[in-house]
């Protein structure tokens, strides 16, 4: 059944189906009084006034906009959503200023997430993912990028990807797969790195490439983790298996990681509060997204984020995430993040309704079929109960969603 969507008192557009740079990030194109026809899956026509009058039949949906901001669908292109239990005991650990390597090295952090993890059956671990998909959702997200990496084994890491592929099919989200052994060294590998990396080079990454279990590699670039090098050698692997790259890089020191995302022509590089001058200009130059993540700068009690202005200047295709884990970003809301990008990063509304749409379809490879409302693309679709998209994030803390459409069927209402 068709639906329309009439009367829109703020249509957000994202138009174009390519990264938003410099002076195009400020512009979201944004149509008053816009109109929306949805046909199956598909946006069928968009424009203002009463055009949508046309389109009229005794069976199709309308919805009233008058009032509301419409936006494409949001986008999270990084997430650690697929995991077991939670770290609230690290929390105080946090408040005496325990360092988030230190707490690591401690055996905590992701080492605990890991041992859950492991720990509980697959049909448990989907379930519990479920339930932060239904919050995402519900708060208007419509694709995730999911990353592994809680598992640090074959068997675990391979377990969070089937739990990918089961959510990707059986829930109305988008679940977009990452495979990231390389997050942490695991605890029966502390005095053996490079046999570790050598089991994610020789055996992780061709079982998981013939098993088509993820589209995306990552690495944790990042002092007390892995170097740059290993890194390079881990991504390089992935890439000849067929594995498009992504890059953790430079979250709390700098180490260069930046730079590799550039050397590699990674699709994205993500956290970069550390990320250096010559970094940035890497990114830059290789066309590779930035995909920050200040609700993770703000949990850390870092006391800065990375410099989207910075990245905005020198021409870098910047987007936003949740970053949503157990251990330094548990939130499933993308509206919670606008409000640490606006306050935080100091990004104007227009620019970060761009980077969670347009630009974070670009850092997941998926800018053609989503993340901007234009004839043709898939009708997944944000209605706010917001006026227009400066009150969207000018009023902050409360869920401000009426409605989200995913290939073009309402799946929250009010």
């Amino acid at each position: 059944m068709d639906i329309i969507i009439k009367n829109i008192g703020c249509l957000v557009t994202c138009e174009g189906s390519y990264r938003k740079k410099r002076e195009e990030f400020k512009d979201a194109k944004i149509k008053k009084n816009g109109y929306l026809v949805i046909e199956n899956d598909k946006i069928k026509a968009v424009g203002e006034g009463d055009g949508y009058k046309e389109y009229l039949t005794s069976e199709c949906t309308v919805i009233d906009g008058e009032g509301k901001t419409v936006t494409p669908g949001l986008i999270d292109p990084h997430t650690h959503v697929v995991y077991a239990g939670s770290r609230e005991n690290e929390l105080p650990l946090k408040l005496n200023k325990v360092g988030y390597i230190e707490i690591l090295n401690s055996g905590g952090g992701i080492l605990s997430t890991v041992e859950n993890t492991r720990n509980i059956k697959i049909d448990q671990l989907v379930e519990e993912s479920r339930k932060r998909l239904d919050i995402m959702l519900k708060h208007g997200t419509t694709t995730v990028e999911s990353k592994s990496g809680y598992g640090l084994d074959l068997q675990t890491e391979v377990k969070i990807l089937e739990v990918n592929k089961i959510l990707n099919e059986t829930h109305p989200i988008d679940v977009v797969s990452t495979f990231m052994a390389a997050h942490a060294l695991p605890k029966e590998y502390k005095s053996d790195r490079e046999a570790y990396i050598g089991e994610i080079i020789n055996n992780m990454i061709p079982y998981v490439s013939e098993n088509k279990l993820a589209e995306f590699i990552d690495c944790f670039c990042e002092k007390g983790v892995f170097s740059v090098e290993e890194c390079r050698r881990i991504l390089t692997a992935g890439k000849k298996f067929g594995l498009n790259i992504k890059i953790h890089a430079d979250e709390v020191e700098t180490v260069k990681a930046a730079e590799l995302a550039g050397e590699l022509k990674a699709t994205s590089a993500e956290h970069l509060v550390a990320a250096s001058d010559e970094g940035i200009k890497a990114l830059a130059e290789n066309d590779v997204v930035a995909v920050l993540l200040p609700s993770t700068s703000f949990y850390l009690m870092l006391n800065h984020f990375a410099r989207a202005r910075k990245m905005i200047e020198e021409g870098v295709a910047v987007s936003l995430a949740t970053d949503c884990n157990p251990g330094t970003s548990p939130t499933e809301s993308l509206q919670t993040v606008m409000t640490f990008a606006c306050f935080g990063m100091k990004l104007f509304p227009e620019e970060i309704i761009n980077a969670m749409t347009i630009n974070a379809a670009c850092a997941i490879n998926r800018e053609s079929e989503i993340g901007s409302i234009e004839v043709g693309k898939k009708a997944d679709i944000a209605i706010f109960n917001s006026k227009n998209l400066n009150y969207l994030i000018y009023h902050f803390g409360a869920n401000a969603i009426d409605t989200v459409i995913k290939n073009g069927k309402i799946v929250v209402k009010n």
